[in-house]
Protein backbone atom coordinates (compact mmCIF):
# COMPACT_ATOMS: atom_id res chain seq x y z
CA UNK A 1 0.00 0.00 0.00
CA UNK A 2 2.29 2.20 1.02
CA UNK A 3 4.86 1.86 -2.33
CA UNK A 4 1.36 2.09 -4.34
CA UNK A 5 0.68 5.65 -2.85
CA UNK A 6 4.28 6.39 -3.32
CA UNK A 7 4.12 5.52 -6.83
CA UNK A 8 1.00 7.89 -7.10
CA UNK A 9 2.55 10.45 -5.33
CA UNK A 10 5.56 10.07 -8.26
CA UNK A 11 3.32 10.01 -10.77
CA UNK A 12 1.31 13.33 -10.08
CA UNK A 13 4.73 15.05 -9.53
CA UNK A 14 5.97 13.91 -12.68
CA UNK A 15 2.07 15.21 -14.54
CA UNK A 16 2.69 18.81 -12.82
CA UNK A 17 6.00 19.05 -13.73
CA UNK A 18 5.09 18.06 -17.04
CA UNK A 19 2.50 20.76 -16.75
CA UNK A 20 5.14 23.47 -15.80
CA UNK A 21 7.39 23.01 -18.64
CA UNK A 22 4.08 22.78 -20.94
CA UNK A 23 2.93 25.85 -19.28
CA UNK A 24 6.02 27.99 -19.22
CA UNK A 25 6.79 26.97 -23.25
CA UNK A 26 3.17 28.12 -24.07
CA UNK A 27 3.97 31.41 -22.21
CA UNK A 28 7.67 32.08 -23.99
CA UNK A 29 5.56 31.26 -27.33
CA UNK A 30 2.98 33.60 -26.46
CA UNK A 31 5.74 36.46 -25.79
CA UNK A 32 7.65 35.51 -28.82
CA UNK A 33 4.52 36.04 -30.59
CA UNK A 34 3.10 38.84 -29.54
CA UNK A 35 6.63 40.44 -29.85
CA UNK A 36 7.06 40.03 -33.17
CA UNK A 37 3.86 41.12 -33.62
CA UNK A 38 4.27 44.20 -32.41
CA UNK A 39 7.24 44.63 -34.35
CA UNK A 40 5.56 44.19 -37.34
CA UNK A 41 2.97 46.24 -36.46
CA UNK A 42 5.21 49.38 -36.70
CA UNK A 43 7.93 49.61 -38.96
CA UNK A 44 10.00 52.82 -39.84
CA UNK A 45 11.19 53.83 -43.11
CA UNK A 46 13.67 56.21 -44.53
CA UNK A 47 11.64 57.81 -47.61
CA UNK A 48 14.26 60.24 -48.08
CA UNK A 49 17.42 62.06 -47.88
CA UNK A 50 16.90 65.55 -48.60
CA UNK A 51 19.50 68.42 -46.95
CA UNK A 52 21.55 66.28 -45.11
CA UNK A 53 18.02 64.61 -43.31
CA UNK A 54 16.81 61.61 -43.35
CA UNK A 55 13.33 62.07 -43.57
CA UNK A 56 11.55 59.06 -42.10
CA UNK A 57 8.15 57.52 -41.84
CA UNK A 58 6.37 54.96 -39.35
CA UNK A 59 3.98 52.17 -40.82
CA UNK A 60 1.38 51.02 -38.10
CA UNK A 61 -0.08 47.89 -39.37
CA UNK A 62 -3.60 46.70 -38.63
CA UNK A 63 -4.49 43.27 -36.79
CA UNK A 64 -7.81 43.58 -38.60
CA UNK A 65 -6.91 45.03 -41.68
CA UNK A 66 -10.20 46.88 -43.89
CA UNK A 67 -11.39 44.90 -46.84
CA UNK A 68 -10.50 47.87 -49.12
CA UNK A 69 -6.69 48.42 -47.58
CA UNK A 70 -7.28 51.94 -46.82
CA UNK A 71 -4.53 54.11 -46.29
CA UNK A 72 -4.40 57.14 -43.51
CA UNK A 73 -0.88 59.51 -44.04
CA UNK A 74 -1.22 61.20 -40.71
CA UNK A 75 1.23 64.69 -40.83
CA UNK A 76 2.03 66.44 -37.06
CA UNK A 77 1.85 69.63 -36.11
CA UNK A 78 4.02 72.09 -34.47
CA UNK A 79 4.20 75.30 -36.48
CA UNK A 80 7.09 74.61 -38.85
CA UNK A 81 9.22 74.99 -35.78
CA UNK A 82 8.85 71.52 -33.74
CA UNK A 83 7.07 68.40 -33.19
CA UNK A 84 7.76 64.49 -34.57
CA UNK A 85 6.19 61.78 -36.02
CA UNK A 86 6.91 59.53 -33.62
CA UNK A 87 5.06 62.18 -30.54
CA UNK A 88 3.14 60.99 -27.74
CA UNK A 89 -0.06 62.70 -29.99
CA UNK A 90 0.69 61.01 -33.75
CA UNK A 91 1.07 57.55 -32.23
CA UNK A 92 -2.38 57.47 -30.11
CA UNK A 93 -3.47 59.19 -33.59
CA UNK A 94 -2.16 56.18 -35.31
CA UNK A 95 -2.63 53.59 -33.22
CA UNK A 96 -6.63 54.57 -33.20
CA UNK A 97 -6.47 54.96 -36.86
CA UNK A 98 -4.49 50.83 -36.90
CA UNK A 99 -7.71 50.13 -34.77
CA UNK A 100 -9.87 51.10 -37.55
CA UNK A 101 -8.48 49.12 -39.92
CA UNK A 102 -6.71 51.70 -41.70
CA UNK A 103 -2.70 51.10 -42.11
CA UNK A 104 -1.39 54.59 -40.44
CA UNK A 105 1.88 56.36 -41.23
CA UNK A 106 3.02 59.09 -39.58
CA UNK A 107 5.71 61.28 -41.64
CA UNK A 108 8.32 63.45 -41.24
CA UNK A 109 9.26 66.43 -42.90
CA UNK A 110 11.52 69.36 -42.90
CA UNK A 111 10.72 72.11 -40.28
CA UNK A 112 11.80 75.48 -41.93
CA UNK A 113 11.45 77.33 -39.07
CA UNK A 114 12.85 75.23 -36.53
CA UNK A 115 16.16 77.43 -36.56
CA UNK A 116 14.88 80.87 -37.27
CA UNK A 117 12.02 81.12 -34.13
CA UNK A 118 11.99 84.60 -33.94
CA UNK A 119 9.85 86.22 -37.20
CA UNK A 120 9.36 89.53 -37.83
CA UNK A 121 5.71 90.43 -38.96
CA UNK A 122 6.85 91.61 -42.07
CA UNK A 123 8.55 88.63 -43.17
CA UNK A 124 5.79 86.07 -41.63
CA UNK A 125 4.34 85.31 -44.77
CA UNK A 126 7.79 85.12 -46.70
CA UNK A 127 8.65 82.31 -44.54
CA UNK A 128 5.66 80.88 -43.89
CA UNK A 129 5.85 80.35 -47.96
CA UNK A 130 8.80 78.76 -47.67
CA UNK A 131 8.00 76.44 -44.45
CA UNK A 132 4.83 75.32 -45.95
CA UNK A 133 6.57 74.45 -49.50
CA UNK A 134 8.92 72.60 -47.75
CA UNK A 135 6.43 70.67 -46.04
CA UNK A 136 4.57 69.70 -49.00
CA UNK A 137 7.33 68.68 -51.14
CA UNK A 138 8.22 66.04 -48.23
CA UNK A 139 4.72 64.92 -47.85
CA UNK A 140 4.40 64.59 -51.89
CA UNK A 141 7.43 62.90 -51.66
CA UNK A 142 6.31 60.35 -48.90
CA UNK A 143 3.02 59.86 -51.06
CA UNK A 144 4.60 58.88 -53.83
CA UNK A 145 6.85 56.28 -51.54
CA UNK A 146 3.98 54.98 -50.51
CA UNK A 147 2.83 54.58 -54.15
CA UNK A 148 5.83 52.58 -54.76
CA UNK A 149 5.59 49.93 -51.68
CA UNK A 150 1.80 50.08 -51.91
CA UNK A 151 1.75 45.84 -52.35
CA UNK A 152 4.28 45.05 -49.58
CA UNK A 153 2.43 47.10 -47.37
CA UNK A 154 -1.14 46.29 -48.12
CA UNK A 155 -2.22 49.42 -49.56
CA UNK A 156 -4.64 50.42 -51.85
CA UNK A 157 -3.07 53.60 -53.77
CA UNK A 158 -6.79 55.18 -54.93
CA UNK A 159 -7.84 54.77 -50.97
CA UNK A 160 -4.80 56.80 -49.27
CA UNK A 161 -6.20 59.83 -46.73
CA UNK A 162 -4.83 62.36 -45.93
CA UNK A 163 -4.96 63.93 -42.61
CA UNK A 164 -3.01 66.31 -40.06
CA UNK A 165 -2.99 68.57 -37.31
CA UNK A 166 -2.06 72.65 -37.00
CA UNK A 167 1.11 72.67 -39.68
CA UNK A 168 0.36 69.09 -40.67
CA UNK A 169 -3.45 70.45 -41.52
CA UNK A 170 -2.54 72.99 -43.54
CA UNK A 171 0.53 70.87 -45.12
CA UNK A 172 -2.52 67.81 -46.12
CA UNK A 173 -4.90 70.88 -47.84
CA UNK A 174 -1.96 72.79 -49.48
CA UNK A 175 -0.64 69.03 -50.93
CA UNK A 176 -4.38 68.64 -52.10
CA UNK A 177 -4.26 72.27 -53.37
CA UNK A 178 -0.86 72.32 -55.42
CA UNK A 179 -1.85 69.05 -56.82
CA UNK A 180 -4.83 70.95 -58.35
CA UNK A 181 -3.30 72.98 -59.34
CA UNK A 182 -0.02 71.59 -61.00
CA UNK A 183 2.26 73.90 -58.52
CA UNK A 184 5.84 72.67 -57.83
CA UNK A 185 6.38 71.65 -54.39
CA UNK A 186 3.80 68.38 -55.62
CA UNK A 187 5.56 67.48 -57.97
CA UNK A 188 6.67 64.37 -56.66
CA UNK A 189 3.30 63.09 -56.57
CA UNK A 190 2.38 60.17 -58.76
CA UNK A 191 0.77 61.62 -62.25
CA UNK A 192 -1.95 60.07 -61.65
CA UNK A 193 -2.18 60.16 -58.09
CA UNK A 194 -5.84 61.67 -55.90
CA UNK A 195 -6.47 61.48 -52.55
CA UNK A 196 -9.72 59.30 -51.26
CA UNK A 197 -9.70 62.31 -49.09
CA UNK A 198 -8.32 65.29 -46.73
CA UNK A 199 -9.33 65.14 -43.04
CA UNK A 200 -7.02 68.60 -41.44
CA UNK A 201 -7.81 69.60 -38.14
CA UNK A 202 -7.49 73.23 -37.88
CA UNK A 203 -6.11 73.64 -41.10
CA UNK A 204 -6.00 76.62 -44.20
CA UNK A 205 -4.37 77.55 -47.74
CA UNK A 206 -1.92 79.58 -48.14
CA UNK A 207 -2.28 81.27 -50.99
CA UNK A 208 1.05 83.43 -52.18
CA UNK A 209 -1.37 85.67 -54.81
CA UNK A 210 -4.22 86.20 -52.71
CA UNK A 211 -7.01 84.11 -54.79
CA UNK A 212 -7.98 80.73 -53.70
CA UNK A 213 -8.91 78.65 -56.75
CA UNK A 214 -8.76 75.14 -58.10
CA UNK A 215 -8.10 74.04 -61.71
CA UNK A 216 -9.64 70.60 -60.86
CA UNK A 217 -12.04 69.92 -58.47
CA UNK A 218 -10.25 68.67 -55.05
CA UNK A 219 -10.48 66.05 -52.92
CA UNK A 220 -13.56 65.31 -50.72
CA UNK A 221 -12.86 67.40 -47.47
CA UNK A 222 -13.66 67.01 -43.96
CA UNK A 223 -12.61 70.18 -42.15
CA UNK A 224 -12.62 70.22 -38.31
CA UNK A 225 -12.00 74.02 -36.87
CA UNK A 226 -12.35 76.03 -34.00
CA UNK A 227 -14.48 79.24 -34.93
CA UNK A 228 -12.25 81.21 -31.56
CA UNK A 229 -8.60 79.65 -33.12
CA UNK A 230 -6.02 82.36 -33.15
CA UNK A 231 -3.05 80.14 -34.30
CA UNK A 232 -4.35 78.86 -37.36
CA UNK A 233 -7.51 81.64 -37.76
CA UNK A 234 -11.07 79.93 -38.79
CA UNK A 235 -11.27 83.04 -41.50
CA UNK A 236 -8.29 84.04 -42.61
CA UNK A 237 -4.99 85.62 -41.90
CA UNK A 238 -3.43 88.46 -44.50
CA UNK A 239 -0.28 89.75 -43.70
CA UNK A 240 -0.96 91.74 -47.32
CA UNK A 241 -3.34 92.27 -49.83
CA UNK A 242 -1.45 89.35 -52.19
CA UNK A 243 -1.20 86.60 -49.79
CA UNK A 244 -3.16 85.28 -46.81
CA UNK A 245 -3.81 82.14 -44.92
CA UNK A 246 -7.34 81.31 -45.69
CA UNK A 247 -8.89 78.90 -42.81
CA UNK A 248 -11.53 76.04 -43.15
CA UNK A 249 -14.63 78.68 -43.00
CA UNK A 250 -13.48 80.56 -46.12
CA UNK A 251 -12.59 77.53 -47.84
CA UNK A 252 -15.87 75.79 -46.97
CA UNK A 253 -17.20 79.03 -48.60
CA UNK A 254 -15.25 77.62 -51.54
CA UNK A 255 -15.91 74.40 -51.43
CA UNK A 256 -19.96 75.00 -50.95
CA UNK A 257 -19.89 77.38 -53.90
CA UNK A 258 -18.28 75.34 -56.26
CA UNK A 259 -20.17 72.49 -55.63
CA UNK A 260 -16.97 70.57 -54.21
CA UNK A 261 -17.55 67.24 -51.63
CA UNK A 262 -17.25 68.20 -48.31
CA UNK A 263 -18.20 68.85 -44.52
CA UNK A 264 -17.14 70.98 -42.15
CA UNK A 265 -17.59 70.88 -37.98
CA UNK A 266 -17.25 74.50 -37.10
CA UNK A 267 -16.87 73.82 -32.92
CA UNK A 268 -18.18 77.17 -31.46
CA UNK A 269 -16.00 78.92 -29.23
CA UNK A 270 -12.91 76.88 -29.30
CA UNK A 271 -9.42 77.57 -29.99
CA UNK A 272 -6.54 75.98 -31.59
CA UNK A 273 -7.26 72.40 -29.32
CA UNK A 274 -9.19 71.12 -31.96
CA UNK A 275 -5.86 70.97 -34.05
CA UNK A 276 -5.74 67.58 -31.77
CA UNK A 277 -9.45 66.24 -31.63
CA UNK A 278 -8.63 63.24 -34.26
CA UNK A 279 -9.13 60.54 -31.04
CA UNK A 280 -12.50 62.55 -30.00
CA UNK A 281 -13.89 62.60 -33.53
CA UNK A 282 -12.08 58.94 -34.81
CA UNK A 283 -16.01 57.92 -35.44
CA UNK A 284 -16.90 61.40 -37.87
CA UNK A 285 -13.32 60.42 -39.57
CA UNK A 286 -14.71 57.36 -40.16
CA UNK A 287 -18.14 58.12 -41.51
CA UNK A 288 -16.44 60.78 -43.87
CA UNK A 289 -13.94 58.20 -45.17
CA UNK A 290 -16.51 55.70 -45.95
CA UNK A 291 -19.15 58.07 -47.49
CA UNK A 292 -16.34 59.29 -49.63
CA UNK A 293 -15.59 56.02 -50.66
CA UNK A 294 -19.13 55.17 -51.78
CA UNK A 295 -18.67 58.62 -54.13
CA UNK A 296 -21.55 60.40 -52.28
CA UNK A 297 -21.44 64.12 -53.02
CA UNK A 298 -22.03 65.89 -49.99
CA UNK A 299 -22.21 69.57 -48.63
CA UNK A 300 -22.49 69.18 -44.57
CA UNK A 301 -22.27 72.04 -42.17
CA UNK A 302 -22.32 71.61 -38.69
CA UNK A 303 -21.98 73.63 -35.49
CA UNK A 304 -20.54 71.56 -32.96
CA UNK A 305 -19.85 71.41 -29.18
CA UNK A 306 -17.81 68.58 -27.52
CA UNK A 307 -17.21 68.85 -23.95
CA UNK A 308 -14.70 65.47 -24.22
CA UNK A 309 -12.11 67.90 -26.30
CA UNK A 310 -9.80 69.15 -23.78
CA UNK A 311 -8.20 72.59 -23.77
CA UNK A 312 -4.08 72.38 -24.13
CA UNK A 313 -1.27 75.30 -23.72
CA UNK A 314 -2.33 76.27 -27.50
CA UNK A 315 -6.17 76.69 -27.07
CA UNK A 316 -5.97 80.75 -26.75
CA UNK A 317 -2.60 81.36 -27.96
CA UNK A 318 -1.97 83.87 -31.02
CA UNK A 319 -0.30 82.91 -34.22
CA UNK A 320 2.39 85.28 -33.44
CA UNK A 321 3.28 84.09 -29.96
CA UNK A 322 4.42 80.72 -31.69
CA UNK A 323 7.50 82.46 -32.53
CA UNK A 324 8.60 84.09 -29.36
CA UNK A 325 11.33 83.27 -26.96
Amino acid sequence: MKMQRYKKKMYFCILEFAILVFMKKCLLLAVTVLSVFILRAQTTFTYLERDTLSLKLDVYQPSTPRADRACVVYVFGGGFISGERDNDHSKQCCRMLADKGFVAVAIDYRLYLKHAPQVPLIKMHTLFDTAIRYAVEDCSAAIAWLCGHAESLGIDTSKIILTGSSAGAITVLQTDYCRCNQLQPASALPPAFRPAAVIPYAGGIYCANGKLKYAVPPAPTCFFHGTSDRIVNYNSFRGSLSKALFGANKVARVFKKQGYSHWILRFEDRGHEIASALPQTIEEFCAFVDASFKGRVMNYDATCTDSTIPETKWSHVHLLDLYKH
